[in-house]
């Protein structure tokens, strides 16, 4: 990509009305734009983010979970909420046809998921099944905050299990607690995410919430080292101990976390809602036992932000970085550009990288001093610097710099795709 032909542009000022440091670096850096509180646009470069998020998650739930990813509507008909108590819930958006129908925005999918599965599910070989989407979801939040850790639209990976008995749900739970590790360990939150023990609510004595320490986190956790588990500070007055080895209260550690992901039990709560049964080998019907597991990629992608940045910007990990590459020209002094050797060799190092597959964003803006361009780069937070300049090619050389380290190196243009390949 032509950073001269990306639309939207770096900030030097923080936003007046964030402050949250994932919006302010995400706005600045131009990967997202701020429409009102809790709702943000994503532009060209955090889209690219939003979407490797997505495909991960994506690879585990297939892979790990066999799940399959079906696109259920936003637009919800009232009288499903009210068959299961949930139509007065106070985070809902409504709305009416204009025939006069009344119809909610999607918060979560319950009730959505399981008259559909109701038409599919009538026997007991129909059963495991695993259903999930990537898709929008409208919360009325009083106090929208916390720039993408908590918005009133929002992207989420929602999965929904359906199981014949509690022995088979409890297998797929713990297959679901991999795949959700599996997923953080891949973006980059895998040495600082904790699946941590929260209420159950109606459903059981636990749910679990997957938590991310880091200082802007809005809830507070207590982590067990010795377990490496963690206990979400609205259960820890009851429990006062670990849950997995016994530790009391005082010896875990209380720490700042962000929730990126949850999985609970429904148990049959919907399925008696919506008559949602199977029948067995012997002919006899049974409720469906339900799973759902929350994911919010917004949220996740604000995480990631929180935790890996420095006072320069923001600095991807490389599996969810919108480029691999941002290559720099720095165009010589008082030439012109048709005698200018830098953009030919910046250009053909541009073209070659494209050929092996690599994602290449070509700052070859000629409007921008080679301290705008460096500070832009750190904003944005790219992996791997290129920089081509008369400096460099004078040792017939380009500079590599990785993100995540202050050490600059002179490589050969020839050698560039081998050293961020097998750094």
């Amino acid at each position: 990509m032509l950073q001269s032909e990306l639309f939207g542009k770096t900030l030097r000022e923080s936003p007046k009305d964030e402050v949250a440091k994932n919006a302010d670096l995400l706005i600045r850096g131009g990967f997202v734009a701020k429409e009102i509180a809790g709702i943000y646009s994503f532009l060209p470069l955090g889209l690219r983010v939003l979407n490797k998020i997505g495909n991960i998650i994506r690879h585990e739930l297939n892979e790990t979970l066999a799940a399959q990813e079906i696109l259920m509507p936003a637009l919800h008909p009232i009288e499903n909420y009210e068959k299961t108590g949930r139509d007065k819930i106070d985070v809902l958006f409504h709305t009416e046809l204009a025939s006069g129908g009344r119809l909610v925005l999607g918060q979560s999918h319950e009730e959505i998921v399981v008259p559909l599965a109701r038409r599919f599910v009538s026997s007991y070989r129909d059963l495991p099944l695993g259903l999930y989407q990537i898709q929008t979801k409208f919360r009325n939040e009083l106090r929208a905050k916390s720039g993408l850790l908590r918005g009133r639209e929002f992207i989420m990976k929602d999965l929904y299990s359906f199981h014949a008995d509690e022995k088979d749900f409890e297998k797929y739970y713990e297959q679901a607690k991999i795949a959700y590790k599996n997923i953080f360990a891949k973006v980059g939150l895998g040495d600082r995410t904790y699946l941590t023990f929260a209420s159950g609510g109606t459903f059981s004595k636990y749910s679990h919430e997957f938590q991310t320490l880091t200082d802007a986190g809005e809830d507070t956790i207590y982590l067990c080292e010795k377990c490496e588990i963690g206990i979400n500070n609205e259960i820890i007055g009851e429990q006062k101990k670990c849950p997995q080895c016994g530790a009391a209260k005082e010896k875990l550690a209380q720490k700042k976390a962000i929730e990126v992901g949850n999985i609970f039990p429904l148990k049959t709560r919907f399925s008696d809602a919506f008559g949602l049964s199977y029948t067995d080998e012997e002919g006899k019907k049974h409720p469906v036992i339900m799973g759902c597991y929350g994911l919010g990629l917004g949220r996740v992608m604000g995480a990631i932000v929180e935790v890996h940045n420095d006072k320069n910007g923001i600095i991807w990990p490389e599996s969810v970085a919108p480029y691999k590459v941002h290559l720099i020209e720095l165009r010589t002094k008082n030439l012109e550009l048709s005698d200018d050797p830098v953009p030919g060799v910046a250009g053909k190092l541009y073209n070659d990288l494209l050929a092996k597959g690599v994602e290449v964003l070509y700052d070859d803006r000629g409007d921008k001093t080679a301290g705008e361009k460096f500070a832009d780069a750190d904003l944005i937070g790219i992996p791997w610097r290129v920089v081509v300049s008369e400096k460099t090619l004078s040792q017939r050389m380009v500079e590599l710099k990785a993100r995540n380290s202050g050490n600059v190196i002179l490589v050969p243009a020839q050698n560039i795709y081998q050293r961020i390949t097998n750094p």
